[in-house]
């Protein structure tokens, strides 16, 4: 048998790419983003009474891997990329119907021309993601303080500190006005070591890429030591 999922609305994150989105919605603070509704659903009608709640659970498909690609096994990165899990013991995307569940704070549900907008803090979504349902989080039974969680039991730890070159400091307040947790933002997303694990072992200087946003960021790692060395915009995402 199979069904037909239409997405109710879609997400707009700082995360242009899911090299740089963080393995978990409450790992970086300074990420977050808005839920734009679709038609039918985008009437303030469908969300009527959502603010009496603090969280939400979305269901979403993940859309920046191969609908064909999914796995029994996978190499969880908490485990340093060097375990294999049965892909029903994980979070990773490679599942067979590519499938998530995040929760995530609603900070305000806004109206704009006509537009309902749900305003999110932290979160784990790629720019763009369909979401395809909306539930509220109920404390009373869908938190267990007490629950075994394996090999993820605590929240992992920043892996890296990360400095900025000071033309790069100069060149970030040019953007502080419109983006004002811009720096914020660099130094949680790079912090938490995006880099694949098999990566993270590596003691040899490395250069990378991320986007967030409309821009192009480049940062060296020497010793766990994290620089940021360039900033550029992207005009054509902006």
């Amino acid at each position: 048998m199979t069904y037909r999922i239409d997405p109710i609305g879609i997400i707009h994150s700082p995360y242009s790419e899911k090299f740089a989105v963080p393995r978990q919605p409450n790992l970086v603070s300074a990420g977050q983003g808005e839920l734009h509704l679709l038609p039918p659903y985008n009437d303030p009608n469908s969300v009527k009474g959502l603010e009496q709640f603090s969280h939400l659970w979305l269901l979403f498909q993940f859309h920046q891997i191969n609908p064909e690609k999914w796995r029994l096994t996978v190499r969880p990165p908490r485990l340093g990329g060097n375990k294999t899990l049965g892909v029903f013991a994980t979070r990773s995307p490679f599942r067979p119907n590519h499938i998530g569940l995040s929760a995530v704070e609603l900070k305000d549900i806004v109206v704009i021309n006509k537009q309902v907008i749900l305003k999110l803090g932290s979160l784990d979504l790629v720019d763009k993601t369909p979401i395809i349902d909306i539930k509220p989080y109920v404390p009373y039974c869908d938190s267990y303080p007490n629950a075994n969680a394996g090999y993820a039991q605590s929240i992992p730890e920043q892996k890296l500190t990360v400095n900025f070159l000071s033309p790069v400091l100069t060149q970030l307040s040019l953007y502080q006005l419109k983006y004002p947790q811009l720096k914020e933002l660099i130094t949680q997303v790079i912090a938490q070591d995006p880099r694949p694990a098999y990566k993270q072992s590596n003691l040899e200087p490395q250069t990378y890429g991320i986007t967030l946003y409309q821009f192009n960021i480049k940062w060296q790692i020497t010793d766990q030591q994290a620089t940021v060395i360039d900033i550029c915009e992207d005009n054509d995402k902006t």
